[in-house]
């Protein structure tokens, strides 16, 4: 039976190389976060969402920017007041991604996602999107 080599902290490179991939999109996504945590997106320097500046609807992501502004500063409620659906994606989308590390790590594989999901998902979408541009929900779904 082969060893795997040990990298400089003792631990299998075949662990690193398959934790690569998530790893440098956490990474990325720190880094990109924490440039949207040091320049505030509420001050402008960040271009305008295409739809709302064509056609004065607000896109289901409208306010992303400032809420995940908002989210790096601790301001939960400001964050909300941009973008509720991105608020409560985020934590699912971390959880995702440490499991996809764990995974990666450990070298299992991951059980596929069920197809109905994918629908699920753009049926929140839509609707998220529909329901922020009723004029009586603006106040409470739309980018303040």
């Amino acid at each position: 039976m082969s060893e795997v080599p040990a990298g400089a902290s003792g631990v299998p490179t075949s662990r690193w190389r398959g934790a690569a991939a998530p790893l440098v999109l956490g990474a990325a996504v720190a880094g990109a976060t924490l440039v949207l945590a040091l320049v505030d997106p509420h001050e402008g320097g960040y271009p305008l969402c295409p739809l709302l500046a064509l056609t004065g609807w607000a896109c289901p992501a409208c306010g992303g920017l400032r809420a995940t502004h908002d989210l790096a500063t601790g301001d939960l409620a400001g964050a909300w007041a941009m973008n509720p659906l991105w608020v409560v994606v985020v934590p699912f989308l971390v959880v995702a991604w440490a499991l996809w590390v764990r995974r990666a790590w450990l070298g299992t594989r991951a059980r596929a996602v069920p197809a109905w999901t994918g629908v699920v998902a753009l049926v929140v979408l839509v609707a998220f999107g529909v329901a922020r541009n009723i004029p009586a929900l603006v106040p409470f779904l739309g980018p303040s």
